[in-house]
């Protein structure tokens, strides 16, 4: 069995995992509960120590979908953009290597998702897919002739960092007008808060709303989902997939976003672009990373 972990800002979440891509076993446990003080990586050792004892089992080796730009050759997080105190340039690999001395391997979690979804997910057997997941920013990746782009350093598919309007908003990553800041949820939870006056607004709230009839809020997910497809139909128009995935909490909402945003993309991409593109919400959930991660560790093992 092998060790999969998922490594994101808020929790650690680890499970078993078989080489089919099925998992089991499941737990999860908070890595920001002091505020990094506890470093992100000694947390995830003593989770993982903690999740092997408690199940009896040891692994043959342990796949990592984690956050942040990951080198994947060297199992080293190379950028944050400073979210995570202490958490660049952390050897994920050499640390759970010499812990559990069974070989790792580290993926950045965007492109473990996408991975997920290919193996055992909606685009199972497709060879050209582009997912993008909608959520407090917006990431990304690539799988093009059957295999992962990923760039000279394993960073490729920054999908969230490329600019959609020059006068655009400051982004964290020092750009400005990037596609996150109009595409997230983010986006959406802001247009609503500045529209209605209120806070504390999220996604589940607003389009819980929207279907009570709420027409400010309406109005507003009509925009977003404008700035979605701009975004989409571009890089459909670079990649030329056969599937555009969505992920995140709100690509559950079919007939409020996922349906006006399939007609919207294939209305704005150039008609044999969209000739069979398919535009689907991810099926995986919040399991992709660790199955994608799954995924990656069998193809470096196998090379």
């Amino acid at each position: 069995m092998i060790l999969a972990i998922d490594l994101g800002g808020t929790e650690v979440k680890l499970g078993w995992a078989d080489r089919q891509g099925n998992l089991y076993e499941k737990t999860s446990a908070g890595v920001a509960f002091d505020g990094y003080r506890t470093p992100i990586q000694q947390t995830v050792l003593r989770e993982a120590e903690r999740f092997l004892a408690e199940t009896g089992k040891t692994p043959e080796g342990i796949a990592v979908s984690a956050c942040g730009q990951v080198d994947p050759a060297a199992g080293i997080v190379i950028g944050t953009n400073g979210k995570i105190p202490g958490y660049e340039g952390v050897n994920l690999k050499a640390l759970l290597e010499k812990a559990f001395g069974v070989p790792a391997h580290v993926l950045n979690d965007a492109d473990a998702a996408v991975l997920g979804e290919c193996f055992t997910g909606r685009a199972r057997g497709l060879q050209d897919v582009l997912m993008v997941t909608l959520g407090t920013g917006v990431g990304g990746g690539v799988i093009t002739g059957g295999r992962l782009l990923s760039g000279r350093r394993g960073i490729a598919g920054e999908l969230g960092h490329f600019t959609l309007r020059a006068d655009g908003p400051a982004c964290p990553c020092g750009k400005r007008g990037c596609y996150e800041s109009y595409a997230s949820t983010t986006a959406l939870v802001r247009k609503c808060e500045e529209r209605s006056g209120r806070s504390g607004l999220n996604g589940k709230i607003i389009f819980s709303e929207i279907e009570q009839g709420n027409t400010v809020f309406r109005e507003a997910l009509t925009e977003w989902i404008g700035d979605i497809a701009a975004g989409l139909s571009g890089l459909v128009h670079l990649f030329n997939p056969e599937m555009v995935l969505i992920g995140g909490g709100v690509s559950r909402q079919e007939e409020l976003l996922i349906r006006p945003l399939r007609e919207a993309v294939l209305r704005e991409c150039m008609p044999r672009f969209a000739e069979g593109l398919r535009i689907e919400s991810a099926e995986l959930g919040n399991d992709a990373g660790m199955i994608g991660a799954v995924r990656f560790w069998l193809d470096q093992e196998k090379a």
